[in-house]
């Protein structure tokens, strides 16, 4: 009977998953991160690769939990396969956990490397790797777990999000080398120096982030009172013919009352606001551009748009910017697509595979490009989008003085993960040193300041409108600047390290070591 029980090993690894997982929304025990990931360190030499599977498997799987509620309830999907693609997803980005530890322990067999050197490294590049590999997810990245603590998450404009995880895997590695040591009673085996450079960066990271946020980053001379509409409209009913012309009106009394209470300069609606194509001719579009004439004010919407390039028409997921006047100022479209929301993948090699979003055929991705207003550019961040610094980035680059995130979180229904979304938004606004517009269908909608703190944030599935003078301008970040050079660099000593397991070489440098001691 104790075979089919699992081992302490499991057990160990199983327990740091499900902790991690407890530091994000919406427990938000964010202080666990900390220490989390211990139970795996003490235990996963005994089986490096499974260990961190199975603790990813748990992590992902609690995290994760929202994308049946997705697929089923939204996108109509059957439960069996919904559960189906779960697992599959769940079990391919465990795969990037269980790369971490094997390789941890491979470097410690083979080259004796400390587990605290080797584990926040290699675990920052896998981190890295899953951000972009395979079109790229991600989605709870653990220096997301932070958003809450201020202090230790202003580095982010220094090395991103990336630099957040590092710290959190370097003091989880060392305080399981001290553990271990305790429990071992081997003063040798007491890890100062770990120790000591664990401590040094930890005061580093956090004496950074109090003079950042004493340095008032929110600061800007030039600001704009911006108005966000959320307009809750049923997904069900969203892209339903009969309902348009109701969720215009919903939209057009959102923004007049609050445009003459609050004078506002700009008003944002959220992603494919208006589920029509706006280049059309057509009574409603009359009526947004209306709406824009009568508040006085810009106003930015998501809307589908369709274009014809060699014959063939691409649609796009798109964001139209008009003048107090009417005028059609530019337009936006969504560059990072979902896969099987947007598009299908390989729909060549898999013609029974639909996308899960109703309405229209497979969306084209855009290119970087922002919205001029008066002086300034707007950059909008479509959907997920704002869960890739690297689009964010390239938005400042293009001098971007506000970043805008128009999003339809309905989605994921009455779950964490509109804080989820919410949280890796606010990486966004800190690693540039940039206001953050959030405009969302059914909720989260905020605006997030240039330190990470989030204002004016509405309930979710309630028809509200927030409002807040944001800031014009980015600030001069070391991240916008050089983007993920921090774990790239990482991602490439990774890679050097395993070749050097492999040859005689790195053989004769574990028996050098061995001998010295």
């Amino acid at each position: 009977m104790s075979r089919f029980l699992p081992d302490r090993t499991t057990l160990g690894a199983a327990l740091s998953g499900l902790l991690l997982a407890l530091a994000f929304p919406w427990a938000d025990l964010e202080s666990l991160a900390w220490f989390a990931l211990v139970p795996l360190f003490l235990t996963m030499e005994r089986r490096p690769y499974r260990s961190g599977f199975v603790a990813g498997a748990v992590f992902f799987a609690v995290i994760l939990y929202w994308l049946n509620i997705a697929m089923t309830t939204y996108g109509r999907m059957h439960p069996l396969f919904s559960f189906a693609a779960y697992v599959l997803l769940v079990l391919y980005l465990s795969l990037f956990w269980g790369a971490a530890t094997w390789a941890a322990c491979r470097l410690k067999n083979k080259l004796d490397y400390p587990l605290p050197l080797t584990l926040p490294v290699l675990w920052t590049a896998l981190e890295f790797l899953r951000s972009f590999l395979f079109t790229g997810f991600p989605w709870a990245t653990i220096g997301y777990s932070q958003q809450n603590h201020l202090v230790l998450i202003q580095s982010a404009d220094l090395f991103g999000v990336y630099g957040i995880s590092f710290l959190l895997v370097l003091c989880n590695a060392t305080l399981a080398r001290v553990a271990a040591a305790c429990k071992n009673g081997k003063k040798h085996f007491f890890p100062r120096r770990a120790v000591v450079c664990t401590l040094v960066l930890f005061l580093l990271n956090w004496g950074y982030g109090q003079k950042c946020l004493k340095n008032n980053p929110e600061a800007r001379e030039n600001t704009i009172t911006v108005a966000l509409a959320q307009g809750n409209i049923d997904q069900s009913l969203k892209w339903n013919p009969v309902y348009r012309s109701e969720t215009v009106d919903i939209y057009e009394e959102l923004s007049l009352g609050v445009a003459q209470a609050k004078g506002a300069d700009l008003v944002i609606w959220p992603e494919s606001a208006t589920p029509f194509y706006f280049q059309e001719n057509s009574p409603l579009v009359e009526k947004v551009r209306d709406t824009a004439r009568e508040t006085g004010a810009y106003l930015l919407f998501g809307s589908p748009a369709v274009e014809t390039v060699d014959g063939r028409q691409r649609y796009l997921n798109s964001a139209f910017l008009l003048s107090p006047s009417g005028e059609n100022l530019g337009r936006s479209d969504k560059i990072h697509l979902v896969p099987f929301g947007e598009y299908v993948p390989l729909k060549s090699l898999f013609p029974f595979i639909d996308k899960l979003v109703a309405g229209i055929g497979d969306f084209s991705p855009g290119t970087v490009s922002p919205l001029s207003m008066k002086d300034h550019q707007i950059g909008v961040l479509v959907c997920f989008e704002g869960i890739f610094p690297e689009l964010a980035r390239n938005y400042v680059r293009k001098g971007s003085d506000l970043l805008v995130n128009i999003t339809n979180d309905a989605w994921f229904g009455r779950s964490s993960a509109p804080d989820q979304h919410l949280a890796m938004t606010r990486f966004r606004a800190i690693e540039n040193r940039i206001w953050v517009a959030r405009a969302t269908n059914t909720g989260i909608s905020a605006f997030i300041t240039p330190s990470g703190r989030v204002q004016g944030e509405t309930p979710l599935f309630k028809k509200a409108v927030t409002v807040a003078r944001a800031g014009l301008g980015a600030g001069n970040s070391l991240y916008t600047r050089f983007g993920d050079v921090f774990p790239g660099l990482f991602l490439a000593i990774s890679i050097l390290w395993l070749v050097l397991s492999r040859s005689p070489y790195g053989a004769g440098c574990r028996a050098r070591g061995a001998g010295g001691r």
